[in-house]
């Protein structure tokens, strides 16, 4: 775990602590957050593997799409206010798969240079 990050959860918690927060929403916050970085990660990783050139259009679009369709089951999992351990853990499933495809998608044959 990175640094910045082990201390941007221990700040949360010890800030949660303070204000009585229970452990259920430490969690549920940390959840978000981690699915959130995650997004951004991999958001990343698409523009960047168009800027090379290791992603054609179509490929790019249809990533894309499919991050598009992650965010929005995010929002639906937040929408009554928390993400359920069920809920995070489908949306890092989704994630998961999500990132496997870029990684293929990169390292294919296919590339907008050829």
């Amino acid at each position: 775990m990175s640094t910045i990050r082990t201390h941007s959860l221990l700040f949360a918690l010890l800030s949660a602590i303070g204000t009585g927060a229970s452990a259920e929403t430490l969690l549920t916050r940390a959840a978000e957050q981690r699915v959130d970085h995650r997004q951004d990660r991999q958001e990343r990783r698409i523009d960047q593997g168009v800027s090379s050139g290791a992603l054609t259009a179509p490929e790019a679009r249809r990533l894309e799409r499919e991050q598009s369709r992650i965010a929005r089951a995010e929002g639906r999992a937040e929408a009554d206010g928390k993400v359920t351990p069920r809920e995070a853990v489908a949306l890092e499933k989704r994630q998961d798969l999500a990132s496997r495809r870029i990684y293929r998608q990169k390292h294919d044959a296919q590339s907008r240079n050829r």
